[in-house]
């Protein structure tokens, strides 16, 4: 997908020309792992790259995919080129500074809140989102009230109450069953640009998730894409337009016999996407995989869902069972038919193969 997040990140810089942005906001996940590869990395270096030379300042925050001391290496020293990036709970209540002919706004970027993490050094009673995230607001509001008529707009990444139900592709974070925090924590602030929920969301005007910027996972199929445009007037948020980002190629599942599926002309229309299929054949088709992809390319996930199945109930081998016996009788489970002859020989020949060869002279000096 990383011709598709480039995409996203040409249709960023444009709406950030047109409309003429003067912040751009990105509340984590940078990235979708501690150690993200390395073709990812350079395309993040190009994106703040192309950002820093644009009319719009950047604020980043690591989130809990990402690796927050990899991330946020060498951050003071990119801070000159007006990209700002907050990895350190350090910097918590550390505001950027931006005026605008309204006046300063304080932009108070806060990193990814491991509660485990802040407990002791911040001296939490208990350990959990909502302390380490209440902690944080304490901080900046410290900040905020030395700071006359001044604006505010918070980042953070967590799992607000009144957000969004999480997609397959979020990664939990939840603290003894628990992971939602309250909006109530983010109370007089101006603006709440959320981060860590991949659908979009309006919790109330002044707090939003924007979700991710392309679809990472199926259940994320309906998501409709895109970001939040927010006109920050005197008094708050004055204007707020979604603006829809390009879908490079749709989500899409499919469900319903082989034949059928390979053969249904209303489903031309899904030739181009990224599929996944659920075949409710009787018996598992041969090579279904393969025949799949002759029309459909990018099927990546495969499953099988027969009328009437269920688990299989797991029972014990009889005792003298051969290792063929054991993958003939495999097939045969997961199938839902036993295997023909040729397959018999083959999976016979192969356990052959792999076993102790009995021939072998253990005696024999060994060089």
């Amino acid at each position: 997908m990383l011709t598709h997040q480039a995409t996203y990140i040409d249709h960023l810089l444009e709406v950030v020309h047109a409309d003429k942005v003067d912040v751009v906001i990105l509340a984590g996940d940078v990235y979708d792992r501690a150690l993200p590869p390395v073709d990812a990395v350079a395309l993040a270096d190009e994106t703040f790259a192309r950002l820093a030379k644009s009319r719009a300042r950047v604020i980043v925050t690591s989130g809990n995919h990402d690796s927050a001391q990899r991330l946020g290496f060498a951050s003071r020293l990119i801070d000159a080129s007006g990209v700002h990036l907050r990895a350190d709970v350090n910097t918590v209540g550390e505001p950027v500074l931006i005026d605008d002919p309204e006046g300063m706004v304080a932009f108070y970027p806060l990193p990814y809140l491991d509660p485990e993490a802040v407990r002791e050094p911040w001296q939490l009673g208990v350990r959990s989102h909502e302390a380490a995230l209440g902690e944080a607001m304490k901080r900046v509001r410290a900040d905020l009230d030395r700071r006359t008529a001044a604006r505010s707009v918070v980042v953070a990444h967590a799992f607000v109450a009144g957000g969004a139900t999480p997609s397959d592709s979020e990664r939990d974070i939840s603290v003894g069953g628990v992971s939602m925090v309250p909006d109530s924590l983010f109370a007089g602030i101006d603006y709440v640009a959320l981060g860590h929920l991949h659908g979009r969301h309006r919790i109330s005007e002044s707090i939003r998730y924007s979700g991710s910027p392309l679809a990472y996972s199926f259940s994320e199929a309906n998501h409709h894409k895109g970001s939040w445009l927010i006109t920050l007037g005197r008094e708050g948020v004055s204007q707020a337009e979604f603006i829809p980002a390009p879908v490079p190629r749709a989500l899409a599942s499919l469900r319903g016999d082989l034949e059928r599926i390979l053969t249904d002309e209303s489903l031309a229309r899904h030739e181009h996407d990224w599929l996944q299929v659920t075949l409710t054949d009787q018996l598992r088709p041969p090579q279904a995989m393969e025949r799949l992809r002759r029309r459909f390319p990018h099927t990546l996930v495969l499953g099988f869902d027969p009328p009437g199945s269920t688990s299989p109930s797991p029972r014990l081998a009889p005792l003298r069972q051969t290792d063929h016996d054991i993958t003939l009788d495999f097939v045969r489970t997961v199938r839902g038919a036993p295997s023909n002859d040729a397959e018999s020989i083959l999976l016979r020949d192969a356990c052959d193969a792999c076993g102790e060869d009995r021939e072998l002279d253990f005696s024999a000096p060994r060089v």
